[in-house]
């Protein structure tokens, strides 16, 4: 739903801080007999992102594990922003915000659980996903209808560049 609140909220932002699980992925964690980690990440999410990034808005990664796996995925996607290893996930959007000259009221941060809950509160924007914790979910100001790792994350982009008036320049080459 989107209120003038929101709207708002959204015109302003420029950059948006992703966590990895539960948000890009399932929030389970998979491991081979020899200890190798999986993730499954949703290729709909991926576009998103690439296309939130043409609509020109910013894109990072803040995430408490370290895995090669995100890494990959990361430079994938082109993300140049890649944070990992930080449970203070408000910090380090703190520090993220400091280097490239921005307000809070210019980033979003999109989590799912207790580390992302100060980020959340910190961001001009917070966004979590329907199956968040309830008070993950009671201090976000968007809440998606999709699960983590089940399309939240290009429900969000989609949400946003439509919030912004860019969604439809962005689908224009897809439907020409």
């Amino acid at each position: 739903m989107m209120t003038e609140e929101l709207q708002r909220k959204a015109q302003a932002i420029k950059l948006v801080a992703f966590d990895i699980d539960g948000i890009m992925t399932d929030g389970r964690l998979y491991f081979t007999s020899l200890g190798d980690e999986i993730k499954a990440f949703n290729v709909k999410d991926g576009l998103g992102l690439k296309l939130l990034r043409d609509s020109g808005v910013e894109v990072a990664i803040i995430t408490g594990r370290t895995s090669e796996l995100v890494n990959r995925r990361a430079r994938d996607l082109k993300i140049g922003k890649l944070i990992q290893g930080r449970e203070d996930k408000k910090i380090a959007l703190q520090e993220l915000m400091q280097q490239e000259g921005l307000s809070v009221d210019q980033v979003a941060y999109m989590g799912d659980d207790l580390p992302d809950l100060p980020a959340i509160r910190l961001a001009g924007l917070g966004v979590t996903v329907s199956d968040a914790l309830p008070i993950v979910r009671q201090h976000a100001d968007l809440i998606t209808e999709a699960k983590g790792g089940d399309g939240a994350v290009r429900e969000f982009c989609d949400w946003l560049m439509l919030a912004q008036g860019n969604l439809n320049s962005i689908l224009e080459p897809y439907l020409s």
